[in-house]
């Protein structure tokens, strides 16, 4: 394939993430997780397991913090979410994963390891450990939010 023929490198690499996420939203509605919207769960997927302050989930969502108050809202009332006292500030509150939040992720979790296993099969397992120790690598100049 010459260079014309080539898609945008930024675009090949958007487009497995958006099979993986397409996937990972219909297996948890098809799990009965089906009361909620691709929008909260892209709020959802960012909350730490000890917690994340609604400021950071709106900074990682790229999304205002009204934006994201008003998802978190909704994935409260709806019992995927809950918000309790920083125990590092008092001041400050933190949106944690409830029983209904958690047990959606372990479907999640499942089918991302599902589609890593087709990858890997289909890849070939020298290539796609390769894959991911490069898309590893980049995060290191591109992820603001690696620690």
């Amino acid at each position: 394939m010459d260079q014309e023929q080539k898609t945008d490198l930024g675009m090949s690499l958007f487009i497995p993430y958006r099979h993986t996420e397409d996937r990972m939203f219909k297996a948890v509605q098809d799990a009965g997780f089906n009361d909620w919207t691709l929008a909260q769960c892209r709020v959802l997927q960012r909350i730490s397991p000890e917690g994340s302050r609604l400021t950071d989930l709106a900074d990682q969502a790229q999304m205002s913090k009204q934006s994201a108050g008003v998802l978190v809202d909704q994935l409260e009332k709806l019992g995927y979410v809950a918000r309790i006292p920083d125990p590092s500030d008092g001041r400050a509150r933190l949106i944690v994963l409830e029983k209904r939040g958690l047990d959606a992720v372990k479907v999640a979790m499942a089918t991302m390891d599902a589609i890593h296993a087709e990858w890997r099969e289909y890849l070939g397992s020298r290539n796609f450990a390769l894959l991911e120790d490069l898309l590893w690598q980049l995060r290191e100049i591109t992820d603001p939010y690696t620690g």
